[in-house]
């Protein structure tokens, strides 16, 4: 199947991984992309090390086009920005800040940049400032997704903007593929349900729980790391956003946090507070949030860790090779089609 999408990235099936903290890995990323579709390593968690190392890791396991996320907002992220533009990695897809930079140095090398964006806004600005594409997350989606739902904020921004788009939130087979396309979409991003595939590094415990849970079983708080953000719902979660952290707390992690990437403390926390004392609160709260989502993916610790969810968790019932699961899907896809063409 091809669309606007797969042919701006030469890949072979409209089918995207998100660059999910701790679990968009280098091997999932290569499986991804070696099945046909995209993968996108979440830098989030790396230093510019780290990055460089999951790149290269990335080019031993896979031939075929891949992306590297970058959250902006989050510290460090430019610095692995930099180091994937230093890389020449062939997609890059960046959220939470302006990437008219990146866009520049990308195409220099002849690459693609696909803007995550939440509003029609965001759309706008995101094509002024050179974006390839865009990736669309709706209200469904695990973690920032927007405050509309896929099914009225896809045919918006495809109203809004030219750019190819990568519909993300509430997709986890064949049949809400075709529902994408039909919206306007080109590609449908399905963080869950690569979340559940054999190559996954989300522990046993965590995905057992996974495929118990709901359509209705998730919790959209502010509380948890300072964004709208959409996590499985257990009493550790419910704790987690029961209220937000105060500014004092925040500092005392943003210090722990700068510890543990290198960065100048008493400049971060003290100065911070006095100049930015909001920009601080939303980088501690990245901070805590990371070591709990770290928990859960990495541990199964559900007493602490907090699991970030889709709503299509709920749609979920196995555990297959990403290969086995883009066969499915493009195989529901086709019989959607042809069930649509004889009504």
């Amino acid at each position: 199947m091809q669309t606007a999408l797969t042919r701006l990235l030469g890949i072979q099936h409209p089918l995207i991984c998100p660059g999910m903290s701790y679990i968009a890995t280098p091997e999932l990323v290569a499986a991804v992309s070696n099945a046909g579709g995209l993968g996108i390593l979440a830098s989030g968690p790396l230093s510019a090390a780290d990055t460089r190392a999951a790149i290269r890791r990335i080019r031993e396991l896979t031939d075929r086009p891949f992306g590297i996320g970058c959250t902006l907002m989050m510290p460090g992220a430019a610095d692995n920005a930099r180091a994937a533009l230093e890389e020449r990695v062939p997609v890059i897809n960046y959220s939470l800040g302006k990437g008219d930079w990146i866009a520049e140095a990308v195409h220099d090398y002849g690459g693609k940049v696909i803007a995550t964006v939440v509003t029609e806004k965001h759309a706008i600005s995101a094509e002024k400032s050179g974006a390839d594409a865009l990736l669309v997350t709706g209200h469904e989606a695990a973690a920032h997704g927007g405050n509309v739902t896929s099914l009225v904020l896809i045919p918006a921004i495809r109203k809004a903007s030219r750019l190819p788009i990568i519909a993300a939130g509430g997709f986890a087979d064949g049949n809400s593929l075709i529902v994408a396309l039909a919206l306007g979409a080109d590609a449908v991003a399905m963080g869950t349900r690569l979340a559940m595939t054999r190559e996954s590094p989300v522990h046993a415990k965590t995905k057992d729980m996974i495929r118990e849970r709901g359509v209705a079983d998730t919790l959209y708080s502010k509380n948890f790391d300072g964004l709208w953000c959409r996590v499985m719902d257990t009493p550790a979660a419910r704790r987690a956003c029961r209220k937000p952290l105060g500014l004092l707390p925040a500092a005392f992690r943003a210090s722990q946090m700068a510890r543990r990437m290198g960065m100048p403390v008493m400049k971060m926390a003290i100065g911070g507070m006095i100049s930015q004392p909001q920009a601080l609160r939303q980088l501690a709260l990245f901070g805590a949030a990371t070591e709990s989502i770290r928990l859960a993916i990495q541990e199964g610790d559900h007493m602490k860790g907090v699991q970030l969810i889709g709503q299509a968790q709920g749609l979920i019932e196995d555990v297959p090779t990403v290969a086995e699961l883009f066969e499915r899907v493009m195989a529901e896809a086709a019989a959607c089609k042809l069930r649509l063409s004889e009504l």
